[in-house]
């Protein structure tokens, strides 16, 4: 009879219940976060688990890689996906444990992707990048929003970019009104330098594989942009249908209907915010530069309103890559409208 682990992961410390078939509990102890400590205790069982399902926490790598490395036939649970029963009056950190060690038992454990080891690195480097890309675009908005405030005239970012003291200065009068938009200049500059060095680094380490080139076909994705999306997207085969891939870039109506009739909403927030954002720079990126992206956003947002122009563009975008990535082929403009 086949045993089943689940590790309810934390910070500092973590609960591990050991569940037989008949779902009793075999193994339950609270552990500090050290992995020789954890490989120790499930040593015993090592024959008999059929599988060991950690949380997917913001802290995972180490115990999965660790487990995985000791040859435990680890599960990363989707914490997102899952839902205990909402009769329970009480419920713990060990309950945690057991329900992911009982849906195993099931055969019924929403499952996350553990992305290769040797790959996780330009990913998330690549995050960090994003990170410190949405940090310089606050502190630009905030020296654009200090500007008009004070003269009245409207100026685009990419103009603050070429600023300095002096073109302030000569534009703003009182000399503590420009110094509060000038103090954001140094900042500024610092994170442009840190973002290349980023890039930098990332091209150089990234695995040069043929999608590569293919998806930079694709109208608005660059080279930054086709790194950051094949970095979180992985190995395309995990996607079954266009419509998964577009559901996990957060591009799909979120809705519970039931006789036809509207009944709430789902979580929007399951997926990847990363591709979400990525997709919908790419939309921004063929905005400007593909007549056709324009007129489409344009009649869209007559319709509605520019945002969610810009995401059913980001949602095409991200069907045609799909069809990139798993046909290898390049991208054909003119299929995207039909």
């Amino acid at each position: 009879m086949a045993l089943y682990c689940g590790i309810d992961l934390h910070s500092n410390n973590n609960w591990v219940v050991v569940l037989d078939g008949a779902e009793k509990v075999v193994k339950e102890v609270k552990l500090p976060n050290d992995l020789l400590r954890v490989i120790g205790e499930l040593a015993p069982f090592y024959d008999e688990l059929g599988g060991v399902a950690v949380e997917s926490t913001w802290n995972w790598y180490w115990l999965v890689d660790g487990l995985m490395d000791a040859g435990f036939p680890v599960r990363l649970a989707n914490t997102s996906a899952i839902k205990q029963y909402e009769g329970l009056k009480h419920s713990d950190d060990k309950h945690d444990a057991r329900w992911l060690a009982h849906l195993q038992a099931l055969g019924i454990l929403p499952e996350g992707y553990i992305y290769p080891k040797e790959d996780r690195p330009v990913r998330d480097l690549l995050r960090r990048r994003m990170f410190l890309v949405q940090k310089r675009t606050s502190l630009l908005l905030a020296m654009r929003g200090a500007f008009e405030c004070r003269t009245g005239t409207r100026v685009k970012v990419d103009d603050i970019k070429k600023w300095n003291e002096e073109d302030i200065l000569r534009q703003i009068e009182d000399p503590l009104a420009a110094l509060s938009i000038s103090c954001l200049l140094e900042p500024v500059a610092a994170l442009t330098r840190e973002i290349k060095l980023l890039e930098k680094h990332a091209r150089s380490r990234a695995r040069l594989r043929p999608e590569l080139e293919q998806l930079q076909t694709v109208w608005g994705i660059g080279q930054t942009l086709s790194l950051v999306i094949l970095g979180e997207v992985g190995e395309i085969s995990r996607f079954p249908r266009v419509g998964d891939f577009a559901s996990y870039c957060r591009l799909v109506k979120s809705g519970r209907f039931s006789n036809g009739k509207r009944k709430g909403s789902g979580n929007p927030k399951n997926g990847n915010r990363y591709l979400s954002w990525a997709f919908q720079e790419a939309a921004h990126h063929a905005t400007r530069h593909h007549p056709e992206a324009k007129a489409y956003v344009q009649k869209k947002t007559a319709k509605t309103n520019g945002i969610i122009a810009i995401r059913a563009l980001a949602h095409k975008l991200a069907r045609a890559t799909y069809q990139v990535l798993r046909e290898k082929v390049d991208f054909d403009g003119s299929k995207l409208f039909r």
